[in-house]
């Protein structure tokens, strides 16, 4: 089992080839960083037996009170949780942190009823503390949100 960046060596044709009036800020963003190979930007996991697990975006981190924090490891914990289907952590300023944190994710097989009448508070306090054990007190989000499927989130949309 081995983690790491994604990079892609060769040209497939549907791969960018510049950035609009900045060729020199592609050439530093995707090519310089592991010369021969071009980055895409993800971190990836691979299993021992060859399976690669996309891991997040390197490049996504929220500075919270000086510590510089990847949305993708809180992500992680929190999409291991039992109730949770998918999660997004998002930065937002804050006047004292510099960034704050918001986590928003969507439930694993409860309707938005339950969750809103029954569940809400009781899993967004068991998350906020799942993270603080895992990572970190400073880890933990400002705000829970709990969200809904729609189209825009289905395998076809």
């Amino acid at each position: 089992d081995v983690s790491g960046a994604l990079c892609i060596s060769q040209a497939w044709p549907g791969m960018a080839r510049t950035i609009y009036n900045d060729h020199k800020r592609f050439l530093e963003t995707y090519l310089t960083p592991y010369p021969g190979f071009f980055f895409t930007g993800d971190g990836v996991y691979r299993t021992s037996e060859g399976y690669y697990q996309l891991t997040g975006r390197l490049d996504d981190i929220i500075n919270i009170s000086g510590h510089r924090l990847g949305t993708a490891e809180v992500e992680d914990i929190v999409n291991h949780h039992v109730a949770v289907a998918e999660s997004a952590v998002i930065g937002y300023p804050h006047e004292i942190k510099g960034e704050g944190k918001m986590l928003s994710f969507l439930p694993q097989n409860i309707s938005p009823e339950a969750m809103a009448l029954q569940w809400g508070e009781t899993l967004a306090a068991e998350l906020q503390e799942l993270i603080s054990k895992k990572i970190a007190k400073y880890a933990a989000p400002d705000y829970v949100q709990v969200t809904q499927a729609n189209a825009s989130n289905t395998h076809t949309g």
